[in-house]
């Protein structure tokens, strides 16, 4: 077996498994160069969702009337509620500067330049009024991921028979076991709201810290969130709950580093919630690269078997 591990042992089955060993084809040689480097998809999506016309109009069609609901909404909060937030915060920290490591202009006994209330008020109110936007679009936000999706395969020239179904790219896979008691937990609407309830209560402190707090949910989120913007890549591919389980393990730091910086971008307070759309579009070009390096095992194991 194989020792390579972490983000090189994918790529490294074009040198190791004698059925891909041929030279890579022009048409994958810049795929197979993006996919060394999977957080690059999500600059893609961005790019891409910014740029083409048959991408942002769509979306911001499907969104515009519930942004607009929701932004008067959200003005209306902060007008009542800033100041009241702020003062909260100020007899907070006041409260228990050593325990946070925070006080009025220092974080830790150093020299910041902002106030740390003012700061901390306004991270806590982006977060709300992300929530108050994300209540009125809700729905129509799902649809313009999915359509964005949907949208950007299309762009690429791709029907339904392009998914191919699932190919094992490895001569010895790794063993997953899916049927875990942990697995069953998440599948059930108890095991979200636990695992959302620690994650806010160990994230809270960590929030006070310029972008420690981001940088930390972006981390414990990598994982299912690049598996949840991939949903679409199985559906179309018709795997089971194993194969997406090994597909995955196999590319578990491809997938850590994409969601993660999926993630970041996504916990952005308010601008976040269009990089939830760009990043469908990112997830669909990488998945459509990792399609067509599937095909290219899929001939090349046809031609090893014709010999």
């Amino acid at each position: 077996m194989s020792s390579i591990s972490g983000p090189e042992a994918a790529d490294a089955l074009f040198a190791t498994d004698p059925s891909v060993a041929n030279q890579i084809p022009q048409s994958l040689a810049r795929a197979t160069s993006r996919l060394q480097f999977p957080p690059s998809y999500v600059v893609v999506g961005v790019y891409r969702l910014f740029t083409d016309k048959n991408l942002y109009v769509p979306a911001w069609q499907k969104c515009q009337h519930g942004t607009t609901r929701g932004a008067v909404v959200a003005l209306i909060w902060t007008f009542l509620t800033f100041g009241i937030q702020k003062k909260f915060i100020e007899v907070f920290l006041a409260n228990s500067p050593r325990v946070i490591g925070l006080s009025n202009d220092t974080m830790f006994g150093y020299k910041i330049p902002f106030n740390v209330h003012t700061y901390a008020a306004v991270l806590l109110l982006g977060s709300q009024i992300t929530n108050i936007l994300r209540f009125f679009l809700s729905r129509n936000i799902r649809i313009a991921r999915e359509r964005a999706w949907d949208q950007t395969v299309a762009s690429r020239g791709k029907g339904p028979d392009f998914w191919l179904p699932y190919i094992e790219e490895w001569k010895v896979p790794p063993r997953v076991v899916v049927d875990t008691w942990t697995h069953r937990l998440q599948q059930q609407s108890l095991g979200g709201i636990v695992a959302f309830l620690i994650k806010r209560v160990l994230l809270v402190p960590f929030n006070f810290y310029p972008g420690v707090g981001i940088v930390l949910a972006a981390w414990f989120k990598a994982l299912g969130t690049a598996h949840n913007l991939h949903r679409q890549y199985f559906k179309a591919k018709k795997m089971t709950d194993q194969e997406v389980a090994v597909f995955v393990e196999e590319r578990k730091w491809d997938y850590r580093t994409f969601g993660f910086t999926a993630a970041l971008l996504e916990g952005l307070p308010i601008v976040g919630l269009i990089f939830t759309i760009s990043n469908r579009v990112g997830a669909a070009m990488w998945a459509h690269d990792l399609e067509k390096r599937q095909h290219f095992v899929a001939a090349s194991r046809s031609r090893e078997l014709a010999k």
